[in-house]
């Protein structure tokens, strides 16, 4: 028995003249919303957030301390960030670039720097926990235009090639004849372990340690 076919459905009636407005469609609605929340994210990025602006100038002061050392034999007074390292001290407001930053984690022994005679990685070192310590680096190293024996012997034995990390190294071997840790070629290798030449100049490195230390 042949059926009629089911009427449309039928808008809720207007009052006279309007139309029934149509539904937003998957792409409006997907813009609408992109708009509204790059204009909230926007000004979360650009700083406008909900705390006040005394909240905000309190959060940006870091603590800053006052810290005296000596740095190759000249007394230093200054300043600085509690975090600031000792290598960034010596870089960055010493002007003392000798001392490289290699890895800044402590494993390639570019920055070694002599604290109090001690070899030390200077890139995890405090600065504001060396008041009134003796810092020597690569600069303090020479007595003027005369060089350190062991600076003499790295030209001699050609102990470096790149030179970026000669100058923990040359600080590291300074420790380690100072240590007395020379015995014997493989001795030397074993307190100098925590420099990287990435070069591999690690014989004649350990012969200028060596040639320093008078044992050869």
């Amino acid at each position: 028995m042949p059926t009629e076919p089911p009427e449309p459905a039928v808008a809720p009636p207007t009052e006279a003249g309007e139309s029934a407005p149509a539904a937003p469609s998957r792409r409006t609605f997907i813009a609408t919303t992109t708009a509204v929340g790059g204009v909230v994210a926007g000004g979360l990025i650009a700083g406008t957030d909900l705390a006040g602006p005394g909240e905000a100038s309190a959060a940006e002061a870091s603590p800053a301390s006052r810290v005296c050392l000596t740095v190759n034999g000249t007394r230093r007074t200054v300043t600085v960030d509690n975090r600031t390292s000792l290598l960034d001290l010596l870089r960055e407001h010493f002007g003392l670039t000798g001392s490289k930053k290699g890895c800044n984690a402590g494993a390639c022994g570019a920055c070694t720097v002599l604290v109090g005679g001690h070899r030390v990685n200077s890139c995890l070192t405090l600065a504001v926990r060396l008041e009134g310590a003796e810092v020597t680096t690569i600069e303090g190293l020479a007595d003027g235009d005369q060089l350190h024996p062991l600076q003499k012997a790295f030209i001699e034995q050609d102990a470096f090639q790149c030179g970026y990390c000669t100058p923990g190294q040359i600080l590291s071997g300074v420790g380690c004849i100072q240590e007395g840790h020379t015995g014997s070629p493989e001795e030397i290798r074993e307190w100098m372990s925590g420099n990287i030449c990435r070069c591999g100049c690690y014989v004649k490195i350990v012969r200028a340690v060596e040639q320093t230390a008078g044992r050869k």
